[in-house]
């Protein structure tokens, strides 16, 4: 198993905080735009694809279903190949693929072909570059971990409003084929970023000293992340919130048109919705890394749930174009403040070590939610014909989730005998051998635990 690891760096290696983690959180930024951004811009082809094909408008939209879906349920086996393979090999396999589904799109000749090449093959590729770049950004970023997830989760609403446009050019220009063999070639800066992501080096002790400390044996997928109850409460938490979440986005233009607004106007809605969104998400970031909140930042993640359904809540009630308004702006709010923290929070519950396959397992568990949440929406509104009933729905699931997180946290985790969590911070490591070159460098730094995970009040949720 000689790469069974390698994206885990050696024990006691120090995020840098900045240096080449600035290019790790520009890749990162890349890559987080191109996995949540392009199954969105992809539908602006959609209705050249029903001209072609001569298919319905829910025929092509199952083509951003699968490309979610494999963002999404794929998270173990991006768990599984980061740790067996690395980070950075995983990333660059994941760039070709993304490109080759797209570039083998442009010479489909039936819509099932586009499933198989833009929907699976494009999507797992954005999947085998989503999830390292996470990880590689948890690994060089501690002290500023929240901001530098704050910036780089906005790369999807900045990439939302270029591919679009983008896209739509495209389309006018040179077709959907030609506009589809274009975007092919822009996936391959995925490949770009992959060769971003330098692994962290641990420090020699001198020239004569041997090698430096070891890497950590660990599972290619560590489920013992099911005992931590912090990170239970969270995926379930997470899970529920996937259910309404994306759900007003997708109806939101729907209901404008259906009070009578002109399509311009209503398609503009996003665009509110997105240009917020870009501002809010590195603002919350910065926020949640402040001293003074980011021992609190579960409770914080659990504010951004409970704003982002009292405002589907109050949508609901919007009866013209500027009451849409305002829900957009404060749904890109709360819907920035959320992007923002959920995965910040989850590198606090499970740690460094368990990161890995604990975003794998959480993505697979919002995967099979995310499949059920904006179907649900459709039915409801299919049987009812009232756009308020969808938005009431997705706004106490999302509600539902907060009081999840927040009163598991006060009442489950909050309640941990101290005794125990004392005597796991005192417990020696087993199979430790100390030489005394290793007892000068530990005087040398910084008082950390050798071959254990320090715990900071954020990481005792």
């Amino acid at each position: 198993m000689g790469g069974a690891v390698v994206e885990e760096g050696p024990t006691g290696v120090k995020a840098p905080d900045g240096g080449w983690g600035w290019a790790i959180l520009w890749g990162c930024f890349v890559i987080t735009g191109f996995s949540y951004a392009f199954p969105k811009a992809v539908s602006v082809f959609f209705k050249e694809l029903i001209r072609e094909f001569g298919i319905g408008y829910s025929d092509t939209a199952w083509i951003s279903s699968i490309l979610l879906a494999m963002l999404y349920g794929t998270g173990p086996l991006c768990s599984v190949c980061v740790n067996r393979f690395g980070c950075r090999p995983v990333m660059f396999t994941g760039g070709l693929l993304a490109s080759l589904g797209m570039v083998s799109a442009s010479f489909c000749g039936s819509i099932i072909q586009l499933y198989f090449t833009t929907g699976v093959i494009t999507g797992l590729g954005l999947a085998l570059n989503f999830q390292p770049s996470l990880i590689m950004l948890n690994r060089y970023f501690n002290k500023r971990r929240p901001m530098a997830n704050g910036l780089a989760a906005a790369g999807s609403p900045v990439f939302l409003c270029a591919l679009s446009p983008l896209g739509q050019v495209l389309q006018d220009h040179y077709g959907w084929r030609g506009g589809f063999l274009i975007l092919g070639g822009l996936l391959l800066n995925c490949c770009v970023c992959a060769a971003l992501m330098r692994p962290l080096e641990a420090p020699r002790l001198g020239s004569g000293s041997g090698p430096g400390p070891q890497r950590p044996s660990r599972r290619l997928l560590d489920l013992s992340v099911f005992r931590d109850r912090g990170f239970v409460i969270y995926a379930l938490a997470a899970s529920i919130m996937v259910l309404g979440l994306f759900v007003p986005p997708v109806f939101v233009v729907s209901y404008a048109k259906d009070l009578g607004v002109p399509d311009t106007q209503a398609a503009f809605l996003l665009t509110i919705l997105g240009f917020i969104d870009i501002f809010a998400r590195p603002t919350a970031g910065f926020i949640t890394g402040l001293k003074k909140v980011r021992p609190y930042s579960v409770y914080l993640f659990s504010f951004a749930m409970f704003f982002n359904g009292f405002t589907d809540l109050t949508g609901s009630t919007a009866s013209d174009y500027g009451g849409l308004v305002v829900f957009c702006i404060f749904f890109g709010i709360s819907y920035g403040m959320v992007g923002a923290l959920q995965f910040e929070v989850l590198m606090a519950i499970v740690g460094t070590q368990k990161f890995s396959s604990a975003i794998g397992l959480v993505l697979l568990l919002e995967a099979i939610a995310v499949l059920i949440g904006p179907p649900s929406g459709g039915k409801l509104l299919d049987a009812t014909h009232v756009y308020q009933y969808v938005f009431v729905l997705a706004g106490a699931e999302v509600l539902a989730s907060s009081l999840v997180l927040v009163l598991g946290n006060f009442l489950c985790i909050g309640k941990r005998p101290e005794a125990a969590t004392e005597e796991e911070h005192h417990k020696p490591p087993e199979d430790v051998k100390v030489d005394s070159r290793e007892v000068e460098q530990f005087l040398k730094t910084e008082p950390e635990k050798n071959g254990e995970v320090v715990h900071t009040p954020e990481t005792s949720v």
